[in-house]
């Protein structure tokens, strides 16, 4: 007899673990998000770059070192290029910027032999007439004699017969006394001043010249101080070690003629000096023959040159102190080639867990800029320490430039990012399995 089996009053549906229910859409499945890979951020990375610089201290420091050398250099150089202009236009400055001189060529060549057509001190008065800001100006007449210096000696000098403002116009030092004045030149006192080594050589000392009597020609001539030029021209202008200056008008004695070798003129101002050289240049040469030469010169021209001789100099020892910053830049180069292939299973477990190609390139990158930056900044100190020492220990004051400084910062960054660039990009491309995988 069959058993019946007795149904259940409520039986319970069980649901497979896995069935969605009818109410809940495909699309609201719940999915376990996949980890998303570390993002350095810019503190940790130059964190990393410096502990990898702690680490192998002695190869970074010797590879910096190029751009230590290299930085100071450029500094060096601008400070040196600066302070060689600043001394030649100082010397410059010294003889006179405002100055202008002129004198007599000769004549140009012809079938009859004309007589010398020189320079007059009516020349100078219509300068001094006709150009406008004409301050100052003197005649200069050489004269050269013999005088006694005791014991039967006699000694060679040379005379210069000018006008009180010579020594305004040509920026003398008086060392001594007094230079002459307008009452001794109207007067035609023989009075006279000597360079400061000939009244060394004949008395001593430049102080003991003044009061001091010299012959010139059997005539008596009192010494009333002692002179130098304020720049050493080297013997290279007209006066020598041996000058005696004295009035133009007393020189008139012994010649008997109005030419002048020189005409010395000085301007109000510097910007004046160019239109006035052409100025008195076209009245002295309106004043006589067509075929006389007379030159007429400033020292304006001198300056450019001496400007364009100094940035010339400057931009030699800057191309120097380039190839020193090229090459310390292919040493890190090198070296941080050398590093990555040092550090290639580093590079791949970075990857594996996570760390992108640009974080790894920056890695790199920021690991060159800190060994140029740093060279660069230890570059700039030495750079600027040595012109500060120089300035501390002389009197001379060595211009220093901080644009140089700022420079030098900047192209040592720039190496460092440019010579950095294709080790970093090289790190970036390596393949994570075959670096992991890289013994």
């Amino acid at each position: 007899m069959a058993q019946h089996i007795p149904e259940t009053s409520s039986p319970e549906k069980l649901t497979p673990p896995n069935k969605i229910s009818s109410g809940q859409a495909p699309s609201d499945k719940i999915r376990p998000e996949k980890p998303s890979p570390p993002q350095l951020v810019f503190g940790e990375i130059l964190s990393f770059a410096y502990d990898t610089f702690c680490s192998n201290k002695v190869r970074f420091a010797l590879t910096s070192l190029g751009m230590v050398i290299g930085t100071a250099s450029l500094i060096l150089v601008v400070t040196i290029g600066m302070t060689g202009k600043q001394y030649i236009l100082n010397q410059i400055q010294s003889i006179g910027t405002n100055w202008i001189y002129a004198e007599y060529q000769g004549g140009a060549q012809r079938v009859t032999n004309a007589p010398d057509d020189p320079l007059t001190l009516d020349d100078m008065n219509a300068a001094r007439q006709e150009v406008p800001g004409i301050v100052a100006a003197s005649p200069v007449v050489p004269l050269a004699d013999r005088i006694p210096v005791g014991n039967g000696k006699e000694r060679d000098v040379q005379i210069l017969g000018v006008y009180p403002e010579y020594s305004v116009v040509r920026n003398l030092v008086v060392v001594s006394g007094r230079f002459f004045d307008a009452q001794d030149e109207q007067a035609h006192n023989k009075v006279g001043v000597i360079t400061e080594k000939l009244a060394r050589d004949l008395f001593g000392s430049p102080q003991n010249a003044p009061g001091k009597l010299i012959k010139i020609s059997g005539l008596p001539f009192t010494v009333i101080g002692t002179f130098k030029e304020r720049v050493d021209t080297f013997g290279q202008s007209e006066v020598t070690d041996n000058t005696i200056d004295i009035p133009y008008s007393v020189s008139r004695y012994f010649t008997d003629t109005s030419k002048v070798k020189q005409i010395y003129f000085s301007v109000t101002d510097p910007s004046m000096v160019v239109p006035a050289t052409a100025q008195i240049k076209r009245i002295i040469q309106s004043r006589h023959r067509p075929e006389s030469v007379y030159n007429v010169e400033n020292l304006t021209q001198l300056v450019s040159v001496a400007e364009k001789t100094a940035n010339a100099l400057t931009y030699v020892l800057l191309a120097i102190a380039a190839i020193v910053l090229l090459v310390s830049g292919i040493g890190i180069m090198n070296i941080m080639l050398a590093t990555v292939s040092s550090r290639i299973r580093e590079i791949g477990i970075r990857k594996a867990i996570g760390a992108t190609n640009s974080e790894i390139k920056f890695q790199f990158l920021s690991e060159a800029i800190l060994i140029s930056v740093g060279g660069g900044l230890i570059g700039v100190v030495i750079g600027l320490a040595i012109p500060y020492s120089v300035r501390f220990l002389t009197e001379y004051r060595i211009p220093i430039s901080g644009l140089s400084a700022i420079v030098a910062i900047v192209v040592s960054s720039l190496v460092g990012v440019l010579f950095g660039t294709i080790p970093a990009t090289r790190a970036a491309k390596l393949d994570p399995v075959e670096s992991l995988r890289y013994e």
